[in-house]
C-alpha cells in the first residue's frame, strides 16, 4: 500500500507534467499559426524581384498578339521659349509585328499595353500606342513584315535617368469566366504583365529647327 508521501510525491509531478505539457502544446500551437501565416504570405523566404523577367535592350519577345524587338530610348528635350514653358518627352524605339494566329486580324498597338516604371510607389504612366510610318494607330496586318514605330510617355520638363523601364503587357486569348454566364467564346483581352524592358535613354534636343 502506497504511503501518504508516495501520494503527494505522484501527485507533484502529475501537476508538473500537466504545467509542462500545456507550456509544450502551446508552444506548438504558436509554430502551426506562425507556419500558416507565413505560407500564405508567400514563404519562409523573402521574395526579391519581380514576377516577369527583366530584359536589356536590344530586346526581343513576344507579348499576347504581338512581336517587339525594343531597339532605343530619347529624352526629348524642348527648350523654353518667350512663349513657352519648357517641356520633355520620352520615346521608345520598337519594331513589332502582328503574330494573331488566333483570329488572324489587324490591330494596332494599344497604350494600356506600353507603360513606363516610374518607380516604386508611382503610377505607372501609359503610352499613346504606337506612331509606325508616321501615323499614331497604325494597324499592324498579320502575316507582314514587322513595322518600325515608337511610342511617347508623358515625362516632367526636368526628367533625367541613366535607365529606364518599360513594361509590357500582352492581352489573353481566352474567354469569360463561366460563372459570369457570360460570354464564353474566347477573345483577346486580360492584359496581364509580361516582361520589363529596360533601356538607357540618349537626350535629343528640339530647338524647332529642321535637321
Amino acid at each position: 500500500m502506497e504511503s501518504l508521501d508516495d501520494v503527494i510525491d505522484a501527485m507533484i509531478a502529475d501537476r508538473v507534467i500537466h504545467r509542462h505539457r500545456r507550456k509544450w502544446l502551446i508552444a506548438i500551437a504558436i509554430v502551426v499559426i506562425l507556419a500558416v501565416v507565413v505560407l500564405f504570405t508567400g514563404g519562409w523566404k523573402e521574395k526579391h524581384g519581380r514576377k516577369v523577367p527583366t530584359l536589356t535592350a536590344p530586346a526581343t519577345l513576344t507579348s499576347g498578339r504581338y512581336e517587339y524587338n525594343f531597339t532605343k530610348a530619347e529624352i526629348v528635350r524642348t527648350p523654353k521659349t518667350k512663349y513657352d514653358e519648357a517641356k520633355a518627352e520620352l520615346k521608345v524605339y520598337f519594331d513589332v509585328k502582328n503574330v494573331d494566329t488566333e483570329e488572324f486580324t489587324s490591330h494596332n498597338v494599344d497604350g494600356d499595353l506600353l507603360r513606363l516604371i516610374s518607380g516604386p510607389g508611382k503610377d505607372l504612366v501609359h503610352s499613346n500606342g504606337a506612331d509606325c510610318r508616321g501615323i499614331l494607330g497604325w494597324e499592324l496586318v498579320y502575316g507582314l513584315p514587322p513595322e518600325s514605330c515608337f511610342t511617347k510617355f508623358d515625362i516632367p520638363a526636368d526628367f533625367s535617368a541613366d535607365m529606364i523601364e518599360v513594361g509590357v503587357l500582352g492581352e489573353r486569348y481566352e474567354s469569360d469566366p463561366s460563372v459570369l454566364g457570360a460570354n464564353d467564346t474566347p477573345y483577346w483581352h486580360n492584359e496581364t504583365a509580361d516582361a520589363v524592358v529596360q533601356l538607357k535613354p540618349t537626350v535629343v534636343i528640339d530647338d524647332g529647327e529642321d535637321k
